[in-house]
């Protein structure tokens, strides 16, 4: 499989432990098409961080905003998320997102800030402060507006990054624990498998008990 996160995609393909459930209304995903165009019409790094961020790390628009400094590993390439019911996680992040960031702390981020967050306001009289949840509607506004895209938004980048991973084969387990979900019925919505897929599965484990 080819797509923003195709390069995480398994070898081989098995379903292992993956969730199946009965059909249900999926969540809504963004074509990559979309999210190129959305990002090429972002104009500062911290702003292309934070939506890469949500599409290449699921992060939610609450936890892009709680980031911290002190969360982001340039070195090891993965940040420390602080979600939902205080659960705690690290979440790898392809290196596009540190090239970004990095570029947004050494010629964004206003010289002697001591705030803790990672994403701060840029202009303004709040300069330096921490980006607000109106502030991160508005950029979403203004350049879904500006580029086209209008069908971008925090829940469907995140909603990306899971199916994308589920399509590419990834553990279900896994992808649970990289997107914070409390209940793994919410994870096993990004599954859908196809008639093809599970006749084959089921082929397959019949020839092992044939054995």
């Amino acid at each position: 499989r080819r797509g923003m996160l195709g390069h995480v995609a398994r070898g081989g393909g098995s379903i292992g432990s993956q969730l199946v459930s009965a059909p249900r209304r999926l969540p809504e995903s963004l074509d990559a098409d979309d999210v190129a165009v959305f990002l090429a019409d972002l104009n500062t790094h911290r702003d292309r961080a934070i939506v890469l961020a949500m599409v290449l790390g699921g992060l939610r628009s609450a936890e892009v905003r709680s980031l911290r400094l002190a969360d982001v590993d340039m070195g090891m390439r993965r940040v420390r998320v602080l979600g939902k019911g205080n659960r705690e996680r690290l979440i790898p992040i392809d290196r596009v997102f540190f090239e970004e960031c990095a570029a947004y702390l050494r010629s964004e981020r206003p010289a002697g800030c001591a705030t803790p967050e990672c994403f701060v306001v840029l202009r303004g009289p709040t300069r330096g402060g921490p980006l607000t949840e109106a502030g991160l509607r508005k950029v979403f506004r203004v350049h879904r507006s500006s580029s086209g895209a209008g069908r971008v938004r925090p829940h469907r980048l995140r909603h990306t990054y899971a199916t994308e991973l589920a399509g590419a084969g990834i553990d279900l387990l896994v992808l649970r624990e990289l997107m914070g979900h409390a209940s793994p019925e919410t994870t096993a919505k990004y599954v859908h498998l196809a008639p093809e897929a599970l006749a084959a599965e089921f082929a397959a484990a019949r020839a092992v008990i044939g054995r």
